[in-house]
């Protein structure tokens, strides 16, 4: 199974071009600027429209629009996760979005403390600590999530939110792909990965 992943888009998804074949389309989290309605009808257009046979998507921190909402009407092959699975041909996709308020009130940190053992693909909108998750002097990433990944092992972490970090990083049991597309200062495109399990 081939998968695409995209994240940190903000607004700028129809600069994408070229974007290569896979079975599975990606998108962990902030692909508003300004966490409109609008704009996340905008992206859900272009993305459900997009040709791949599977698409997922969490929210990230700048679509907080959809904090306490439901999005109704989702083809059937498309699947927005919050702190919910989905299984497709085999494999488990879990997706944790990052919403401040669920941050704030401990929902986050606790969702992430109940992840399943048979992940295969964990998608979340944060980091773990101290991978990929540099900048400014600072490492932004979640210890807790950093734990949990240890304790669950699955394939792949997919996730963005530093935007100066996009890369790939393997670790023992686990890849981790930061696919951050737009740079940090909201300007330039950076890679997306394509992976595969």
């Amino acid at each position: 199974m081939k998968i695409l992943h995209l994240s940190d888009t903000h607004g700028q998804h129809n600069r994408l071009k070229g974007l290569p074949e896979a079975d599975v389309i990606v998108h962990s989290g902030d692909f508003t600027f300004g966490g409109s309605e609008r704009e996340v009808l905008d992206f859900l257009n272009w993305f459900c429209d997009l040709p791949y046979k599977y698409k997922i998507f969490i929210a990230g921190n700048h679509d907080d629009c959809l904090w306490n909402s439901e999005i109704d009407g989702l083809p059937n092959n498309c699947y927005g996760l919050r702190y919910s699975s989905v299984n497709i041909e085999g494999v488990k996709f879990h997706g944790i979005p990052m919403f401040v308020q669920d941050c704030v009130s401990g929902l986050n940190n606790t969702a992430i403390r109940n992840i399943s053992l048979d992940t295969d693909i964990l998608i979340t909108h944060c980091p773990p600590f101290e991978i990929l998750d540099f900048d400014d002097n600072i490492h932004y990433g979640s210890k807790e999530l950093l734990t949990a990944v240890e304790r669950i092992r699955p394939h792949y972490h997919l996730f963005g939110h530093i935007h100066s970090n996009n890369g790939v990083e393997e670790g023992g049991f686990t890849t981790f792909v930061n696919s951050a597309i737009v740079n940090e200062i909201y300007g330039d495109l950076q890679p997306w990965h394509l992976i595969e399990i």
